[in-house]
């Protein structure tokens, strides 16, 4: 904390409680709710797909409590990298850090790529087309660049730099059009629900498998079989799946140091925001799957399709409009958490010093955001890695985990710190966090588990050969 008060590295406090809660709303609604409510709701959990965004709300919930302690008793940038930090020691610190830099490029990547076919469709409904060699494909095997997904990350990049309250506001605007029109889908598709739709709830399971290599999840290989969709677990299977849509909460704690009364408003902001986009996210999948039966529900564009099933095609454009729009703020803010875990690994002396040093006039960390805007823009133009989306899910999932550790942690060694924000039940409620985190980490598939254990073990060969010899704490150590 006393590192944030050094001139050359210290941040701007620009943000209010509000500021935190649209930020969070911004990127929490995103590709999840347009895209995934009809995917899982046709192969896992039919209309139970709305008990599938309750468990993964609460799942996010007992992990947003844990931040919500830490983030305002450790008003530090970094997120789960500065709370592991003060609560772990430098090398867990490191490794969640290293975990959430390929989270949160991954996440940029991948959602810039998904917003530029969505830019592309609209364009081509309005008759113009890109050469097939500038949209990310090409008729042959040759070159492919996907120049919007570059050009996003590129503009992102430069709001970033001219600072956060301009960030806030840019933010704002897009969020208010983008809950237009997830509020357009509730209210409107209301009055196409037929009951029949709901027949049944919960679908039956259709049976069990058993495993057969890194194609299936790894709670198969550990136990043998489980039930391949449908029913009880059908929904948690859903759970797993659709906990990408609740991605991006954690990111509000990233900007903690730039929040003027974190301690207030970290809380409101973390835990705010994933209330109303739960809410959202359950009304919505309750009125799509009620809308068409969810056999039938599409799974490129369900929202949309859904309204062009009950013959009013114009609605379908509205909201892959909203989507184009909203797939913005996501991109933008999982590339601030990006440059803001960056900047705090930098000052720790974990990676280059360089990296921290803060705009004279803009006061933001114009380094580490334009060399990561950059590099995250050229993956975005050249890579399609929509296979890889998984990561983002099991970095997150591991994040959490080692918060809600932490909590249990400070508590022990430093109770003296004053919080104003203090989650309850310690340490029943972290433990229920690991639990639940761990859980939905052995729905995903085994082959994530597999990069991922092959990037952690790149990231631990880095801290040795660099990170542990440039370490501001080692060095201070050793002066000691």
């Amino acid at each position: 904390m006393q590192d944030t008060e050094e001139p050359e590295h210290q941040l701007k406090r620009s943000l209010s409680a509000l500021d935190l809660t649209v930020f969070g709303v911004g990127v929490i609604i995103g590709t999840g709710i347009f895209v995934l409510t009809g995917t899982v709701a046709k192969n896992n959990a039919g209309p139970a797909v709305a008990l599938a965004f309750v468990a993964a709300g609460v799942v996010c919930g007992l992990a947003a409590i844990c931040y919500a302690e830490l983030a305002s008793t450790v008003p530090v940038a970094g997120s789960a990298y500065t709370f592991s930090f003060a609560t772990l020691g430098e090398l867990p610190a490191w490794i969640i850090g290293w975990d959430l830099v390929l989270e949160f490029a991954l996440g940029t990547a991948v959602v810039a790529v998904g917003w530029s076919g969505y830019v592309r469709s609209l364009l081509d409904n309005a008759g113009w087309h890109l050469p097939q060699a500038l949209s990310g494909t090409s008729d042959t095997d040759g070159f492919g660049f996907d120049l919007l997904a570059f050009l996003l990350v590129l503009l992102l990049t430069g709001v970033l730099v001219l600072g956060m309250k301009l960030s806030a506001r840019v933010t704002s605007v897009v969020v208010a059009i983008k809950l237009a029109v997830v509020l357009l889908v509730i209210i409107a598709g209301a009055f196409f629900i037929k009951s029949e739709n709901y027949k049944p709830f919960i679908p039956p399971a259709t049976g069990s498998t058993k495993a057969s290599g890194l194609d299936s999840p790894l709670i198969q290989v550990l136990f043998g079989y489980a039930p391949t969709s449908f029913g009880v677990q059908g929904i948690f299977t859903a759970a797993a799946v659709v906990f990408f849509a609740f991605i991006g909460f954690d990111i509000v704690a990233t900007a903690a140091e730039e929040t003027k009364n974190p301690q207030r408003d970290m809380p409101r902001g973390i835990l705010g925001s994933l209330f109303i986009c739960t809410a959202l996210y359950v009304a919505v999948s309750v009125v799509v799957t009620g809308m068409q039966k969810y056999t039938e529900l599409s799974v490129d564009a369900p929202l949309a399709d859904a309204f062009k099933a009950t013959g009013h095609p114009w609605f379908a454009g509205v909201i892959s409009f909203g989507a184009a729009v909203g797939l913005t703020t996501v991109c933008m803010i999982l590339l601030l958490g990006q440059t803001r875990v960056f900047f705090a690994m930098s000052r720790d002396g974990l990676i280059p010093r360089f990296f921290s040093r803060v705009h004279p006039q803009f006061r933001t960390p114009y380094r580490s955001t334009i060399l990561l805007g950059v590099l995250i823009a050229v993956i975005a133009g050249f890579t399609s890695i929509s296979e890889l989306a998984a990561l983002v899910n099991i970095g997150t999932l591991f994040a959490f985990v080692l918060v809600a550790v932490g909590v249990i942690i400070l508590r022990r060694t430093r109770p003296d710190l004053p919080r104003s924000f203090r989650t309850p039940w310690v340490p029943v409620l972290p433990i229920l966090s690991v639990a639940a985190s761990l859980w939905l980490m052995l729905n995903l598939p085994s082959e994530t588990w597999l990069r991922f254990g092959i990037w952690m073990v790149i990231g631990v060969v880095v801290y040795f050969l660099y990170g542990r010899s440039h370490s501001r704490m080692n060095r201070a150590n050793k002066g000691a």
